[in-house]
């Protein structure tokens, strides 16, 4: 018999496809593991209990989430649900049922961007809105204006019937001027609309039919010809309202949209809301096309280096130093292409750009290489596949370095990356319910959580290891604990004075403890797992079929843990720092960092089977920094 000593270091491969466990020739493979759900990984190479979810309240219904950070100590949630917004901050609703223009089915598509105290959302089938907050702390909801010069509407505009459409205005000037259309354009959605030709501006009053409109004239026209050279409000009712905002270089940026979805408008520098390309200097307004062999819709907008374009179909790549009319260069660089059906905001890590792709199984970096002087798509999901199915969301949060991808199922695909460290790791949170929307303002993360039909905001807190859970402290210790109305009718798990209690039924908002404590959690409970990939062994023979392993003891590394619970193949799991039973403490146990060892008998065929495996529910800290196994195998 061959006696070996297996050392793994490090999870820093993340979670594996199991397509790759044939694959033990890959760095990834000795740093992977089969399975991480409820941990995070450090680029240190362990891993954690992931964070509790701390209940702060319940929303009306299902809602989309938008942080808005003003500075530091002014910080806030806005929680958009079927035509209302609410605005929270540490938890506490400080403004509630604004009535909003957005209904339930419209939210996966709203997009938004945010300049000092003002947030810009947009859809494409309503106004453009600012959401502002003044000085005295109140909040409010305006359409979105462009501006004027004079008689002059500065909003975009673009020629949307077809390039051999003429307009034949009845007069240069007048109040109520007939003009009318070479074919079939105009609808009542048209009324209030702007009109341009022969160097002049006309408003709709009065849609006859779909040739004939009335209109004031607003600029005089230097002809009163039939022209093919005449263009309308780009945004309007008739047209139209853009998808996506972004700001670039002092540019208000306003792209996509159902009738034009693959133009791009930027404004007059340092004049967010004048589109009017005046005679063409470098501070005044630009618009373009994205022209290719198919129809790029605006995705997603991110201003970097250069000012990056996310398309159904493609990656753009905006350049010109600074954007002039003259200078404007617009280059495709990948053709990956981003989600269609809901606005997924691509996210800046480490310089790299992250965005979902066009099916939502696949997290992508964007990134520019110097040596091949243009922008690259690398896929960070390849060694995850079945890990990441359906991106509804994502958000990213600089201090732990973890992106969050929320997912269809309600489930959270979460990447630990560190590209100095070349570390691009995957592991799973799970919950007792479903993940729905996220928000990060670091270092908080925001989630609205699905539970039995109701859908509730929480924060995960690093010093909690439940879910929904509240907090609590009493003095004198108390038995009775209320403040779970959310929980209603729920089996709980408790930690009293730091000792884990039986779980307990929520009735009537409430719990009842066997004993007072002076401070509790209680909230539901979920399962951390590690499981590492199956060894790679080999006898005299070599390697194949027939080997057989048996694990004869593994040791695993601890900091600051109070919980360990190991399955090493025989079906008994330990309890915590015990190898047998499943006892309740009944009294705190101090965090412990060393080593701890785990004996076990039996003989496995290699290949497709770990030789231990971690799953533990217990509310306590757990880290794991490496384990060291120690096995033989038959000749």
């Amino acid at each position: 018999m061959t006696r070996r000593h297996v050392y793994k270091t490090n999870f820093t491969g993340g979670e594996l496809d199991p397509l790759l466990l044939g694959r033990g020739d890959l760095r990834a493979y000795e740093n992977g593991a089969r399975e991480l759900t409820n941990v995070t990984l450090h680029p240190t190479g362990g891993v954690s209990r992931r964070p509790g979810l701390q209940f702060l309240t319940e929303l009306p219904g299902p809602a989309r989430l938008i942080p808005f950070e003003f500075s530091v100590d002014q910080v806030y949630v806005l929680a958009f649900s079927n035509f209302r917004m609410d605005v929270y901050q540490d938890g506490q609703l400080i403004a509630g049922n604004l009535a909003a223009p957005w209904q339930q089915g419209t939210l996966p598509e709203l997009a938004w961007v945010q300049s000092a105290d003002t947030l810009i959302v947009t859809h494409p089938s309503s106004v453009p809105r600012l959401i502002t907050r003044d000085g005295a702390g109140a909040w409010s909801i305006a359409q979105m204006k462009f501006a004027s010069i004079g008689p002059r509407h500065l909003v975009p505009h673009a020629k949307i019937a077809s390039s051999d459409v003429t307009l034949d205005p009845a007069a240069s000037t007048g109040t109520d001027v007939r003009f009318v259309a070479g074919a079939d354009h105009f609808t009542a959605d048209h009324q209030g609309a702007r009109l341009r030709l022969h160097g002049g501006e006309a408003q709709i009053t009065n849609v006859v039919d779909a040739r004939n409109v009335d209109c004031e004239i607003r600029v005089e026209l230097a002809s009163d010809a039939a022209t093919a050279d005449w263009s309308e409000s780009a945004y309007s009712l008739a047209a139209g309202w853009p998808a996506i905002a972004a700001f670039h270089q002092n540019r208000l940026v306003l792209g996509g949209g159902s009738t034009l979805p693959n133009r791009l408008f930027l404004s007059k520098t340092d004049d967010l809301f004048n589109f009017d390309p005046g005679t063409g200097l470098d501070d005044e307004a630009i618009d373009f096309e994205l022209l290719s062999d198919q129809v790029n819709a605006v995705r997603g907008l991110l201003s970097g280096r250069d000012l990056q374009v996310f398309t159904s179909g493609g990656e753009w790549r905006v350049t010109g130093d600074p954007l002039t009319p003259t200078s404007v260069q617009v280059k495709r660089q990948t053709r990956v292409g981003s989600r269609s059906d809901r606005y997924t905001a691509p996210k800046v890590i480490d310089g790299a750009t992250v965005f979902v792709g066009r099916t939502g199984d696949r997290l992508n970096e964007f990134s520019y290489s110097e040596v091949e002087g243009a922008y690259l798509s690398d896929d960070l999901t390849l060694l995850a596949k079945h890990l990441v199915r359906d991106i509804v969301e994502l958000d990213y949060q600089p201090s732990k370095r973890l992106l969050y991808c929320v997912q269809g199922d309600g489930s959270l695909a979460v990447l630990t990356q560190y590209r100095s460290e070349k570390v691009t790791a995957w592991s799973r949170f799970t919950t007792d319910g479903q993940a729905r929307a996220i928000a990060v303002i670091d270092p908080y993360v925001h989630l609205v959580v699905e539970r039995d039909g109701g859908h509730f905001l929480e924060v995960l807190e690093e010093a909690l290891h439940l879910d929904a859970a509240m907090t609590g402290t009493a003095d004198p210790p108390a038995d009775t604990w209320s403040g779970l109305d959310h929980l209603e009718g729920r089996s709980v798990s408790v930690l009293a004075d730091g000792i884990v209690k039986p779980p307990v039924t929520v009735s009537g908002g409430a719990i009842q403890l066997d004993t007072p404590a002076g401070a509790i959690v209680a909230g539901l409970g979920y399962t951390h797992i590690v499981e590492p990939l199956p060894p790679l062994v080999s006898n005299a023979i070599g390697t194949g079929y027939g080997i057989k392993v048996r694990l004869i003891e593994a040791t695993f590394r601890l900091l600051d843990s109070q919980a360990l619970a190991v399955d090493t193949g025989d079906g008994a799991a330990a309890a915590p720092f015990q190898l047998l039973g499943g006892e309740l403490l009944d009294a705190p146990v101090p965090p412990y960092s060393g080593d701890k060892s785990v004996r076990a008998l039996g003989w496995r065929p290699a290949g497709m089977s770990a030789l231990w495996r971690i799953a533990g529910d217990a509310p306590l800290p757990f880290t794991l920094l490496s384990v060291t196994t120690e096995l033989k195998v038959n000749d």
